[in-house]
């Protein structure tokens, strides 16, 4: 597995990986709010932040978007869970940044275990307007 930068070439790649876990882990997400966020995930989030991709064999297989300390987004296609790719990649944002912040839906029960593995705590709970659904904002605190 390589960590590398983000490049436009990988844009598909990425796409679908978002996809195909964002269907996963968020069942409450309808079509229509789906395809709208896969075209700001590739005009408005992915220009906008430190993107880095998780790639196998050469292929992306997971990705996390940085916005300075705020993970904006972590993926991992789904048969690809518990291959070490999201730790990779949440350790490539640790190095970069120390402390860490997050925002996990509350029903999303495969974020929030692996947030809680990696060590990140709650600091607050929210309502997300969009999807009506509540939002945990997690800490992540470097061991010095």
């Amino acid at each position: 597995m390589k960590i590398r930068q983000y490049t436009a070439e990988d844009l598909q790649q990425v796409l679908d990986t978002w996809e195909e876990s964002t269907r996963f882990a968020h069942e409450f997400m309808t079509d229509e709010f789906i395809a709208q966020e896969r075209i700001n995930t590739a005009e408005i989030y992915l220009p906008n932040t430190d993107t880095w991709v998780a790639e196998i064999d050469g292929e992306v297989k997971g990705f996390l978007a940085l916005m300075g300390n705020e993970v904006g987004a972590i993926f991992v296609q789904p048969h690809f869970h518990g291959r070490g790719i999201g730790k990779a990649l949440m350790d490539k944002a640790q190095q970069l940044h120390g402390d860490l912040e997050v925002e996990v839906f509350k029903v999303n029960i495969i974020g929030r275990n692996f947030y809680s593995k990696y060590g990140f705590k709650l600091i607050e709970e929210k309502l997300h307007h969009p999807t009506g659904q509540q939002v945990l904002r997690l800490k992540l605190t470097a061991k010095k």
